[in-house]
């Protein structure tokens, strides 16, 4: 799995012109997710910035929080109605990527946030079933 995240922001809005300092800001709320910094990841999202931000590779806040284990931002951008299931476009799950990198915290928060082990490819059962993960795969319900 290659790390989610090191594109440019491209937002949600349609396709047109984007002011440099609307892209700056994108960039600083995606560095704030890989850092895992909930407490400001939750004030921008609570004074309007969309849940389901993604980069120009699909990548959401909530993907990138995941992926780099930071499970209080996984679940502050959960709280805001970031979608658990959202993949990128390769794919790729918040949850199969916290599979892949080993982060059970992160795991929990996501599955009780709602997220599908099943979707995704590769899926979190078939990343977990990879790496011989056998308690993730009884989380699961795979065993």
């Amino acid at each position: 799995m290659n790390d989610p995240g090191a594109g440019e922001p491209a937002g949600e809005a349609g396709p047109g012109p984007v002011d440099d300092e609307v892209i700056e800001l994108a960039g600083r709320i995606f560095d704030l997710a890989r850092a895992g910094d909930a407490e400001r990841l939750a004030a921008y999202l609570d004074a309007g910035v969309p849940a389901n931000l993604t980069n120009d590779k699909g990548d959401t806040l909530v993907m990138l929080a995941a992926y780099h284990g930071h499970t209080a931002a996984v679940e502050a951008l959960l709280a805001r109605g970031a979608d658990p299931d959202r993949a990128n476009d390769r794919g790729q799950t918040p949850l199969a990527g916290a599979v892949f990198k080993g982060e059970d915290g992160v795991v929990r928060a996501l599955l009780a946030g709602g997220a599908d082990p099943s979707l995704g490819t590769p899926s979190a059962v078939d990343t977990a079933r990879m790496f011989a993960k056998t308690e993730l795969l009884k989380m699961f319900g795979a065993a």
